[in-house]
């Protein structure tokens, strides 16, 4: 079991709480900083992801601002992008993480492209993990999934949108249903996963405020965001990789790959959005092999 390091990070008069897996890199490695989901969840569901201490890097997780064991003030005029960008190079700097790979999963990857449009230095790679690049398309893909569901919980998930009772027990036992499907296929869920629902459920005004109640009930302040014309922009050796059922589907996935100059695209066969949890050594396999050949490429 490799070393854990936690504490926290003063950021915009808040704290900031972070987590590193690992000692120290082996000669030629680089440390592999992860962005998580939500917006609003917490680190918890990417715990599989220690395992990559075992090859030679540090892993470093942190909860957001407004998530999990961060401070989690009320303040909805607080939660944007930039808020968010600020905090990757704060935490960058007060942890030394001059050079980095960057892995970022859903709402991860959707903050770590924003912030590889600022141009930051020492990003030796990009992982995109089961992310958009448009919230506009991510919506109508989940609608398109949504429409699959069994009529029944599709009209209990549509009587309690209309009548604005989305906190209600009915609508989050509907909404199961297609987590189930196409957020995490693992059953039962695992205890690191279930850590993150509750936790975003014990502080949702992040995930309320820029997304809405649901995975597919998008009414928050990202519902217009979309970057998929400035992929172009980003410069980094980049791996987007999702699962077969993901919520962010093979359409999603082949935009930013298509997007993003020289960027691949791994395709998990039975995982849904949380590939790395529901095929976690084969996730590891794939996401060492593309980090050491980034490493090898840089050191050549």
């Amino acid at each position: 079991m490799s070393a854990v390091q936690e504490g926290y990070i003063p950021f915009k008069g808040y704290q900031t709480w972070y987590r590193i897996v690992g000692e120290k890199e082996e000669p030629g490695k680089l440390p592999l900083l992860c962005l998580h989901g939500g917006p609003g969840a917490a680190h918890d569901y990417l715990e599989s992801l220690d395992a990559m201490a075992d090859s030679g890097r540090r892993v470093i997780f942190y909860d957001q601002l407004g998530c999990g064991n961060s401070n989690t003030p009320s303040n909805q005029s607080m939660w944007t992008v930039d808020l968010y960008i600020e905090e990757i190079n704060v935490v960058r700097e007060a942890l030394g993480l001059e050079t980095i790979h960057l892995l970022g999963q859903s709402w991860g990857g959707m903050l770590a492209m924003e912030y590889m449009l600022t141009q930051p230095k020492g990003v030796a790679s990009l992982t995109i993990a089961s992310s958009p690049a448009s919230m506009i398309q991510w919506v109508a893909e989940a609608n398109r999934l949504r429409d699959e569901l069994p009529p029944d919980v599709q009209a209990m998930l549509l009587k309690h949108e209309s009548a604005g009772t989305t906190t209600s027990k009915e609508y989050k036992d509907a909404m199961m249903v297609f987590y189930k499907r196409h957020v995490c296929r693992t059953d039962p869920t695992p205890e690191f996963v279930q850590r993150t629902y509750d936790k975003t459920d014990q502080y949702p005004e992040v995930y309320n405020t820029m997304n809405g109640p649901s995975e597919f009930h998008v009414i928050g302040t990202l519902k217009n965001w979309d970057i998929i014309p400035r992929l172009g922009e980003i410069r980094a050796p980049t791996m987007v990789t999702s699962g077969r059922y993901d919520e962010a589907t093979p359409l999603i996935a082949e935009t930013i790959r298509s997007g993003i100059p020289g960027a691949e695209w791994v395709l998990f066969e039975n995982s849904s959005h949380m590939a790395h949890a529901e095929e976690p050594e084969r996730y590891m396999q794939v996401l060492d092999g593309f980090l050491s050949r980034i490493e090898a490429e840089r050191n050549s």
